[in-house]
């Protein structure tokens, strides 16, 4: 499943344009090959009230029908129920465990937790322990978040207990991608060690690359705090530097990505990965047994 944010579509109108083609270039691959029919797609919405395009955005995933829209910073009963108007479910960002009980009691249908190491505005807690805790209660769809670019980690979100892995910095790099190329480059380039975690240009913590904030002015070893009062969305951010447009945000996966390729390439190399993974993992696992037993060595 595919999914981008109401906000990378500036300005708001190019917004509608990005769903006609999208639905009309899914629906052309349907007709086309109807034994292998498309994936769902998604529309991140920020929730947050600086955000002054929501109500706009909203009416025209409804009116579109996305089937499913992510929501972040905030959890709003009255959008879950607009989506949930026309058939479409909803997916909401969370970093903790107290964040997602809000979620699902405001009508979410599943959760992301967005764990260490996640590109953008990301939490600091282990995936593993994060899931877990969600796992005692929920057991609803849950995308696992952070730091996900290589298909030995998908198959770790789903050993971990998740339904989906969520993974989006390593699409940056993508031939396709509307990202400057010199944000593919910087990816290219970039390891876990370039990304610094702080909340200076969006009033809340998220994960960027450190050679962006230099390409800014700023040492990213000394930044200040931001005053989380001051969060804004409508404008891109809280500095002359604006995020996402001049400081870029990243998640820690990419010391695997060391080209630019396609998206299909990417998908297929995922899927190869994940495939490796899955044979390596059944043979550790047959090796921790003694049959008939069953005893662990």
């Amino acid at each position: 499943m595919g999914a981008f944010p109401a906000l990378n579509a500036r300005p708001a109108g190019l917004l509608e344009e990005w769903l006609h083609r999208i639905k009309e270039e899914l629906a052309a691959w349907d007709q086309a090959n109807p034994t292998r029919p498309s994936a769902p797609f998604a529309v991140n919405q920020i929730v947050h009230k600086s955000n002054n395009r929501l109500e706009q955005d909203l009416a025209l995933c409804v009116k579109h029908k996305v089937p499913v829209v992510i929501t972040s910073l905030g959890a709003r009963e009255e959008l879950n129920q607009a989506v949930h108007s026309y058939g479409g479910i909803t997916l909401h960002d969370i970093i903790n465990n107290r964040f997602a009980h809000k979620a699902i009691e405001k009508g979410a249908d599943g959760l992301i937790p967005v764990a260490a190491g996640g590109g953008g505005h990301a939490g600091t807690l282990s995936p593993f322990a994060l899931m877990r805790e969600i796992r005692e209660w929920f057991n609803g769809p849950i995308a696992l978040a952070g730091g996900i670019a290589h298909g030995a980690s998908i198959l770790a979100a789903l050993a971990a207990g998740a339904d989906l892995a969520y993974a989006g910095s390593v699409f940056i790099a993508t031939r396709e991608a509307h990202a400057p190329e010199d944000y593919k480059k910087m990816i290219v380039d970039a390891s876990a060690d370039d990304i610094v975690y702080t909340n200076l240009f969006t009033g809340i913590h998220g994960n960027y690359l450190k050679p962006s904030v230099v390409k800014a002015g700023l040492d990213p070893e000394n930044l200040p705090a931001s005053d989380p009062s001051k969060m804004n969305f409508a404008s891109g951010g809280n500095m002359e530097a604006k995020a996402w447009r001049d400081i870029w945000g990243c998640g820690q996966g990419i010391g695997v990505v060391h080209e630019v390729p396609s998206v299909a390439e990417v998908v297929e190399r995922l899927n190869h990965e994940f495939v490796q993974a899955r044979a390596e993992l059944e043979e550790k696992v047959n090796g921790l047994y003694t049959p008939p037993s069953g005893t662990l060595r």
